[in-house]
């Protein structure tokens, strides 16, 4: 019933943004998936050096303009983010804050504060492997509303350290602040709480779940809120805001890494790490999902042009994969309903 509930809920939610003109595709940045294209110019040594978690350097952002072609600055703060990333590779992920009078009427008005993945290396695959994160993204949007809006972007950026003074052209993607997810939905954000994994609304608990499976990804904890951010909906209601999926299996970059907390040895390896709920709704669930897969592959045939053409090969074969598990009744019950957390 509690299911049931919510669902004819998470309708009603979808219904009123719509009749009140909030709906996903009105707002502005995220309504068009062409990419962005955007100039930046910096020293990453600088940005390092100068930012963290809480300290911004003013700077600039160079935004092209889609109706006109031409380029308009916007003052900007940046920031380096993230853990492993930042410690590991060339680009570190980056935090953008756009100035409130320079973002009014440009696509960044209501979106002014943004994460924006970047490649990690100068390496060859390097792009695609971004390409494969975006997608995961894309691929939770028909699984739940309750899901981090996201854009391609071209970046041509001009690293200050390099002395050749050369443009770089990296692709990349903006994805929505987490307090613009929860003004969406009239919720808010439970930053720094703990929470069990049993207390989240159970239906959109399994649909995270699942699709968590779906992308091998074993890299998140709604306890720490770890790769994860918690949305309150209402006094009873708490739902999972998944983001960071580098490493997963369907991504697979070269520097993966897997937690020393699972009992696996590589991401590719596929680990069921929900709570056991009751078994209907975990089969309801999956007959969602199995009658999700045409809008699912849709979206990665829609973007196999950006991907190099084995990484495509890979991630269509690892989702097929999951597909084969949830389709089958005895792997079903061993790789899920069997490995699920007591």
């Amino acid at each position: 019933m509690k299911s049931l509930l919510y669902g004819i809920g998470t309708c009603l939610v979808l219904l009123l943004f719509q009749l009140n003109g909030y709906s996903q595709e009105e707002i502005d940045l995220f309504s068009d998936q062409e990419p962005l294209e955007i100039k930046m110019k910096f020293s990453l040594k600088e940005l390092r050096k100068q930012t963290n978690d809480s300290t911004y350097m003013d700077h600039n952002l160079q935004l092209k303009n889609e109706e006109t072609g031409e380029w308009e600055t916007l003052d900007i703060e940046l920031r380096v983010r993230g853990n492993f990333r930042l410690d590991n590779c060339f680009y570190p992920p980056l935090r953008v804050k756009v100035k409130k009078k320079q973002a009014k009427g440009t696509v960044f008005d209501g979106n002014r504060n943004l994460k924006l993945v970047i490649p990690c290396s100068k390496a060859n695959g390097a792009d695609s492997d971004v390409i494969k994160e975006y997608l995961c993204y894309k691929l939770f949007e028909p699984i739940t509303p309750y899901a981090f809006q996201t854009r391609l972007v071209k970046v041509y950026f001009d690293n200050e350290d390099d002395k050749k003074d050369e443009e770089e052209e990296l692709i990349g993607f903006f994805i929505e602040d987490d307090d613009n997810v929860a003004d969406r939905f009239g919720g808010e954000i439970l930053d720094g709480k703990k929470i069990i994994g049993t207390l989240l609304e159970d239906t959109a608990a399994v649909r995270h779940d699942y699709f968590q499976l779906m992308i091998g990804n074993t890299d998140w904890s709604t306890m720490y809120q770890h790769n994860m951010k918690i949305l309150k909906l209402d006094s009873k209601t708490v739902v999972p805001l998944p983001y960071d999926f580098d490493m997963t299996g369907i991504v697979n970059p070269p520097y993966s890494q897997v937690s020393n907390l699972v009992n696996i040895e590589m991401v590719t390896e596929r680990l069921y790490r929900g709570y056991c709920r009751e078994e209907s709704l975990m089969q309801a669930i999956r007959q969602e999902f199995l009658e999700l897969q045409p809008e699912i592959w849709a979206r990665v045939e829609a973007h196999e042009a950006m991907m190099d053409k084995g990484d495509y090969r890979n991630f269509s074969s690892f989702l097929q994969e999951f597909f084969d598990i949830i389709g089958n009744d005895r792997a079903f019950e061993s790789q899920v309903l069997m490995d699920c957390r007591k």
